[in-house]
């Protein structure tokens, strides 16, 4: 029979096991959907709390009871000490669920409301003075005035952004953005064996800022005065003509024209693409796709002519020119947007304030006035609405690009 001391140890030391396990527990997310509004994920410092409590309530007993042979009856007798540690272990893990349930509701909408505690520091993968980054400062301006924290823009250029994107993360913390065009997730993958990042889980979308126009174009060489017209030509001489393209999306946006119209012109690569704008206007080189507002001067110079946008509404420097669409190839329709982007562990909370923030600075008239001179326009969103635009880019460039294999196969 065993004895009696055995029976209430075992029982204690029960007791202190499950409560150790309901504390260890308690760490967990609630299910409930009212609290799963305020906490998507487990707050690490309650977390912790957790472990150091059911730490200590395991320790607080012995591993194994006492080797009964070796023992007498008075060894095995509870204790005061026994006696009042099977009070306080429920008291104490009653505590601890109770301060982890009040650590769980309060932690990340108080880091939304209190953040930001510090200069934030928004990296551009483009360089100083286009059109991106004066938007980008105007927003930061913006910004600053509504956090009352300074916004820096600081330009990392290099590398397809894979530089702005190893800065960015080195960062690790909620006090850094990365403000760049979607070719990061949605190019990035297709034409490096191997990136320094997981686009899926390292770039959390927050906002989108603005729609940035890309445009096809031709030289006056060609006396053409549609892209019908063109097409025409181009089939008329197949690999007599030739055309050019900013890397990135240009590159995919004109290899959907040639498959789209089976049409086939050679390829010229350029280092540094102002080069190119130059040959366009001499008719050296003789359809070139890039930014619109890159293209504006060789047009009003008359040396060259735009043909089509790509976006979904006509640019407000250039209402004369039809979109994709309009133009008779609504498949090569394809946004030019450019967002904010959050490290891998920013809280749900802070996201939807920064994105709210963001659609605020962006509906000042006077700053949708400045950045149409610019050549794009505002375009801010949900984190939802900008994460489904990057993903709608994504699909389309990502069958561009299997059709490409298959052509050099």
């Amino acid at each position: 029979m065993e004895p009696t001391g055995a029976r209430s140890w075992s029982g204690s030391h029960r007791k202190a096991t499950n409560c150790a396990s309901v504390c260890a527990l308690s760490s967990r997310p609630p299910t409930n959907a009212v609290f799963s509004r305020f906490l998507p994920r487990p707050n690490a410092s309650a977390s912790s709390i957790s472990s150091s409590v059911s730490l200590k309530l395991t320790r607080s007993m012995p591993d194994r009871a006492p080797d009964a042979a070796n023992a007498t009856q008075a060894d095995w007798l509870p204790t005061r000490s026994e006696d009042a540690m099977r009070t306080i272990h429920p008291s104490a893990c009653a505590f601890a669920i109770t301060l982890l349930g009040t650590l769980a509701l309060w932690s990340s909408p108080a880091i939304a409301e209190s953040w930001p505690q510090r200069t934030v520091r928004v990296i551009l993968p483009l360089p100083a003075g286009g059109a991106t980054d004066a938007a980008a400062r105007l927003f930061a301006q913006g910004l600053s005035a509504r956090w009352g924290q300074p916004v820096i823009v600081e330009n990392r250029l290099g590398g397809d952004g894979i530089p702005a994107v190893t800065g960015f993360l080195a960062a690790r913390d909620n006090h850094t953005l990365i403000l760049s065009f979607a070719g990061l997730i949605t190019i990035n993958p297709l034409v490096h064996d191997k990136l320094p990042y997981d686009p899926a889980r390292d770039l959390v979308p927050i906002a989108s800022m603005v729609d940035n126009f890309f445009a096809i174009a031709v030289s006056e060489t060609l006396k053409i005065g549609s892209l019908e017209d063109f097409v025409m030509l181009a089939r008329a001489q197949p690999g007599k003509l030739n055309w050019a393209a900013t890397s990135g999306l240009p590159d995919y946006i004109f290899a959907a024209l040639q498959k789209s119209a089976g049409l086939k012109l050679t390829q010229v690569s350029y280092r540094d693409f102002v080069p190119a704008l130059h040959d366009l206007g001499e008719g050296r080189i003789h359809v070139a796709v890039t930014g619109l507002s890159l293209l504006l001067p060789q047009v009003q110079s008359g040396k060259a002519k735009v043909l089509m946008v790509t976006n979904h509404e006509r640019s407000p420097l250039a209402p004369d020119v039809p979109t994709a669409k309009e133009a008779g190839y609504p498949d090569l329709t394809f946004s030019g947007v450019v967002g904010f982007y959050g490290w891998r562990d920013i809280p749900a909370e802070l996201r939807e304030r920064i994105a709210a923030d963001v659609r605020a600075v962006g509906s000042d008239p006077a700053i949708g006035a400045r950045i149409a001179s610019l050549g794009s326009v505002v375009r801010v969103g949900t984190p939802a609405e900008f994460a489904a635009a990057i993903e709608e880019q994504r699909v389309k460039i990502a069958a561009i690009h299997q059709t490409i294999i298959k052509q050099t196969q």
